[in-house]
């Protein structure tokens, strides 16, 4: 006690400069990490997630309906490359974040600003760089996706458009992550609610009343992604009485170099969902009792399986800056207290989405309008019985990965990243497919987070001498 005594006298000053500088709204961090602020600070950060992740599955759910269930592999296919590039915003975006709370919590407000206006601009010029590379090779790019010749058309003609909104999609990411550490997290729920609607309405008009078929779809989520930015980038440019907003940055290698080494655990885990999204495709495809169907079969399984994973990965996201800043201030008392009701938190959740996606698999299903009894409906049916049973532990394996990051330690974050959502899912991928066939390959993702679990509770308990938290 006495320790923490003198951390916090330490710190008095520098937290004191800190709250001057903060609008009252940013101060929200600042508060003791009680059940219910924990609640209502990440509330609108989880259903950010949700509407974000719901507008991912937008297009496959229209293309399914309104041109035909098998263009829905398609769209699954060409999904990991998109995944891919804006994994590298939502890295700078999360890692980022937490170097420039962690320094807002230091009272280092001008070296914060100057950081988030690099990392901005650096993301946009990697996105333009990824995007122009796309758009001259698209061959080449189908692929490695593994792309057959009778999906090829389908494929390209979804594709293309949207390399030319790539880059708005990577830096409203960025944006959406730091609209969190300001204090701002509802007005991310609120744009990622409108990008949702956005995007549904205009599927249905591109694809419904003008005909453009799956280039309608990709068209429309492409729009869907500049809402973001243009929000984003007239905010932090206009909005000067607040802690973050852009000022000429200046070039720091460091910053650049702790911000993706804190968000590499999150650029790990999008990466881990296309290169495993990519195998899991070629397996399905070779598969005697697999195919073009089973792979739209998956589409649907991992498309609900995001909106359940949106309330883990929401959480975790939205109390981030809160541990950061925390840390930052060498509170450990309010870090042990984030610790154990982030965990009450984090395992309310997880009995919430199992029983949910048990009891309305058939319905969610629907949605996408696989009558019932089909093959591709039972294909479903089957898989996400599979992966409700790893939700209990996908949370805890999230919120793991995120705490690390949040603590500025991008290595032990991005190892238990890499091995859940990777390592552990190409093991798995490898070897139950082979003994078991199609069940075999549903059962493989819960398989790696009940491996991935006894990894995150033994960093846990190695973490926790050097950090307090528990």
């Amino acid at each position: 006690m006495a320790k923490n005594s003198i951390k916090s006298k330490k710190h008095a000053k520098i937290f004191k400069i800190a709250r001057e500088h903060a609008s009252k709204s940013e101060e929200n961090i600042a508060k003791k990490p009680t059940w219910t602020h924990l609640l209502k600070f990440t509330f609108p950060t989880i259903l950010s997630m949700l509407a974000m992740n719901t507008l991912g599955i937008v297009d496959g759910i229209f293309v399914s309906r309104l041109i035909d269930p098998l263009a829905l592999s398609a769209v699954n296919i060409v999904f990991p490359f998109m995944s891919f590039v804006q994994a590298f915003g939502f890295m700078m975006g999360v890692g980022g974040n937490a170097l420039v709370a962690k320094k807002i919590g230091e009272g280092r407000i001008k070296e914060g600003r100057e950081n988030f206006s690099l990392i901005t601009l650096v993301s946009l010029m990697g996105a333009i760089i990824i995007a122009i590379i796309a758009i001259v090779f698209p061959e080449f790019i189908l692929n490695i996706l593994g792309v057959d010749d009778y999906i090829r058309p389908m494929a390209m003609a979804y594709m293309q458009p949207m390399l030319y909104f790539l880059p708005a999609a990577v830096i409203g990411m960025v944006f959406q992550q730091f609209l969190i550490t300001v204090g701002k997290a509802h007005y991310s729920a609120i744009i990622s609610f409108v990008c949702g609607a956005l995007s549904a309405g205009l599927n249905y008009t591109f694809i419904y009343f003008w005909g453009m078929g799956i280039s309608g779809a990709a068209i429309a989520t492409g729009i869907s992604w500049v809402l973001p930015a243009a929000v984003g980038l007239g905010y932090f440019t206009l909005k000067r009485s607040g802690t973050v907003y852009f000022v000429l940055p200046k070039f720091d290698l460091r910053a650049l170099g702790r911000s993706c080494i804190n968000g590499a655990s999150e650029m790990v885990v999008m990466l881990s969902v296309s290169i495993t999204t990519i195998l899991m495709n070629n397996i399905l495809m070779n598969l005697d009792s697999g195919g073009t169907m089973a792979v739209g079969a998956s589409a649907i399984m991992f498309g609900v399986m995001q909106i359940f994973a949106a309330l883990f990965i929401g959480y975790s996201s939205g109390v981030m800056p809160i541990i950061s800043f925390n840390y930052g201030k060498g509170d450990t008392d309010s870090l042990k207290k984030l610790y154990s009701n982030s965990l009450r938190i984090i395992g309310t959740l997880s009995v919430i989405a199992t029983a949910l996606a048990f009891l309305l698999a058939d319905l969610m299903i629907g949605i996408y309008s696989i009558p019932l009894d089909t093959p591709m409906h039972n294909m479903a049916q089957t898989g996400l019985m599979f992966l409700a049973g790893g939700f209990i532990f996908m949370g805890f394996n999230a919120f793991g990965s995120m705490f690390f990051t949040a603590l500025n330690n991008g290595v032990v974050s991005s190892v238990m990243a890499l091995f859940n959502t990777l390592i552990f899912v190409i093991i798995t991928l490898f070897t139950l497919p082979t003994l078991f066939g199609l069940t075999g390959a549903w059962a493989a993702t819960p398989a790696a987070e009940v491996l991935s679990i006894i990894m995150t509770i033994t960093f846990f308990r190695v973490m926790k001498k050097k950090y307090g938290y528990a």
